[in-house]
């Protein structure tokens, strides 16, 4: 993988660089649409390529490996020709995934049993699907990523919750930079199964801690990897503690190598964290938001099941460029909604993934022209809005 910053902003800490994969460029900053389960929902990979302009997109590593499993997915060739998708993908290594198990309200159910035991040597869980057992390790993370065959992939971590005490952040820190030296030496065991290189992330952890995470920023910068990522954010906390995280984490982690904010997030956060000096995002919002009728705008927030959008045949936003944003009303989308069709949520998820596109690309346009700041505050505003 290269990595180049073609501009840095500034007055601030923007920057508009390009990282070269074997299955192409991404242009950043960038947002990552998420297909979990080899598919972005409700989109197919024609609209992603076509509408969306999507330059990368995001599968799961724990939802691919109970369904449809790493046999099926290696006859296939790798996730990329089993999904019918020529362009950079990156996994996440399922620990996400697997920490939400203990959620409270599955476990609070009568009899009902732990989905999941953490120990140094990986994390035994439930599936989430039939209740059968399965075991993640750092190690075997790494296998069946390698398996999936994504262009990048993230070292196994803890993500803890928030709110999470002092000491359990510190433990679970430590704890992730021992998995991280074995996913780092797994990596360097094995190859990619396809016939091309594969780059390993990995994630800085601590919490809202600053001291902690100072020191996994440290800890992970000095593994000399591709590129980094920062994780355990966007979990309940603060905007403004998030923010303040990342602008410690991105303080220390080196400038030469992309910056992956993982899970985050609004049109307004995006833009914050790119000013911060992050370059990679991913968040399901465009697209579960979308099924609930909630549309992103350039001028704000829409719930499109709002009456008054009844009779208002106005496109879906005007300043929009993709094909459904101008082929379609308001009026008509909310009677999609209230029809319950599916064509509601296929319309409305290709319009939030193609305006995060278009807000990146302009992110990116306004950094290299060096008006990004003036334009960062005033999209700030606009976005933040509930129309």
């Amino acid at each position: 993988m290269i990595f180049k910053i073609d501009h840095t902003d500034k007055e601030t800490k923007a920057r508009a660089g390009e990282i070269t994969t074997a299955h192409g460029k991404i242009q950043t900053p960038i947002f990552m649409p998420v297909g979990t389960r080899g598919t972005v929902k409700a989109v197919h990979q024609h609209e992603l390529k076509e509408e969306v302009k999507a330059q990368i997109i995001l599968g799961n590593t724990y939802h691919l490996y109970l369904k449809p499993g790493m046999d099926v997915i290696e006859k296939a060739g790798g996730l990329h020709k089993f999904i019918g998708w020529d362009l950079p993908l990156l996994t996440d290594s399922g620990g996400f995934q697997i920490f939400s198990l203990a959620d409270e309200r599955r476990q609070s159910q009568p009899g009902a049993k732990p989905v999941r035991k953490i120990t140094e040597e990986g994390v035994k869980f439930n599936a989430d699907t039939d209740g059968s057992i399965h075991f993640f390790s750092p190690e075997n993370t790494i296998d069946i990523q390698r398996t999936i065959g994504a262009d990048i992939i993230m070292a196994f971590d803890e993500c803890t919750p928030y709110p999470c005490e002092y000491e359990y952040a510190k433990n679970s820190m430590g704890m992730t930079h021992r998995w991280l030296k074995r996913c780092i030496t797994q990596f360097n065991k094995t190859e990619g199964k396809y016939g091309y290189a594969q780059d390993l992330f990995p994630i800085v952890q601590g919490s809202v801690y600053k001291d902690l995470r100072i020191q996994s920023a440290e800890f992970v910068a000095s593994q000399n990897c591709e590129g980094n990522a920062i994780g355990g954010l966007s979990v309940g906390e603060a905007q403004e503690e998030m923010f303040g995280m990342t602008e410690v984490v991105c303080s220390i982690l080196p400038k030469e190598k992309p910056r992956y904010l993982m899970g985050v997030g609004k049109p307004e956060q995006l833009l914050e964290c790119i000013a911060l000096g992050i370059d990679m995002f991913d968040c399901v919002m465009p697209t579960r938001n979308a099924r609930n009728g909630m549309l992103f705008t350039s001028q704000g927030t829409i719930s499109i099941r709002n009456a008054k959008y009844k009779d208002d045949f106005s496109p879906i936003d005007p300043e929009g460029t993709s094909f459904v944003d101008n082929a379609y009303s308001r009026a008509y989308l909310r009677h999609l909604n209230f029809a319950d069709e599916m064509l509601a949520s296929m319309i409305a998820s290709v319009h939030n993934l193609a305006f995060y596109a278009r807000l990146m690309r302009e992110a990116r346009e306004q950094i290299v022209a060096g008006t990004f700041r003036e334009w960062k505050n005033k999209m700030v505003k606009q976005t933040e809005q509930r129309l």
